[in-house]
Formats: structure tokens, sequence, C-alpha cells
């Protein structure tokens, strides 16, 4: 049975721009990793990486603004968070086979637990996009 113990938590802003992603994605597989959830890394990766190409292709105004990745991992699930600057709601299309792009939302849908929107925090500008992925043991 995994046990965490307590609750774990981190931060990061990074600035919104496309070369940032390789940083980003690392940084959650080597959390992860240290807190012994190789059982949803690769999900929960993948995830984050669809989520940060959004908020930089879709609710950046430039490579000043900054996304704010919060990762929250109890002992029953981890909640990647993902705050911009635009108050725009992310909106799921229908997938075109046949597009380069438009496919994050459905990818994100499809690999979480459940996922959603939330206003953003009461200093803050913007929205706060987010997945959940339960906890499970090692395989």
């Amino acid at each position: 049975m995994i046990s965490l113990k307590r609750s774990r938590l981190v931060r990061l802003a990074v600035p919104a721009r496309p070369s940032c992603a390789a940083g980003v994605r690392r940084t959650v597989a080597a959390h992860l990793a240290r807190w012994d959830l190789s059982s949803i890394a690769d999900d929960a990766v993948l995830a984050t990486d669809e989520l940060f190409a959004n908020a930089v292709r879709h609710a950046s105004a430039g490579p000043a603004d900054t996304i704010a990745v919060t990762l929250e991992c109890s002992d029953r699930a981890l909640r990647v968070t993902l705050a911009d600057p635009s108050p725009a709601q992310p909106r799921p299309r229908a997938v075109d086979g046949t597009a380069e792009s438009g496919r994050g939302l459905a990818i994100v849908a499809a690999l979480a637990d459940d996922w959603g929107t939330d206003p953003p925090d009461a200093d803050d500008v913007g929205k706060r996009v987010w997945f959940s992925l339960a906890v499970r043991e090692p395989t």
C-alpha cells in the first residue's frame, strides 16, 4: 500500500515560452520519481505538457508572462494546476484527424481522472486549469 504520510506540494513560476516546456517536463518527472509515483508519471508529464503548451499558445500575451505550475500530492491523488494570465476559458475542440494541433484538452481528458478550470486566486488575474490522477500502486 502506498503511504506518502503527508501531502506534498511544489510550486513553480515558469516563463511563458515554448522553450521552457522541456524543463517543466523534467521537473514534473523528477518530483514524481522522488514521490515514488512512477505508475502515473507518464500520464502526468504528458498532461502537464499539454496544459503548458496551451497556456503558452493561447493564454500568454508574451514571453514576459509566467505560468504558475503547482503539483499537489496526497495519499489518494496527484493534482496538477497551471495558472495563466488570461481569463479566457479553454474550449475543447472536436478532434480533426487532419489537424496538426487542437488535441491538447482531449489528451488531458483521456489521461486524467478529472480535469477542469477554477477562477484565479484572490490576488491574481487569469484562470487555473487543473487535472487529477488517482495515486495507484506501482506495477
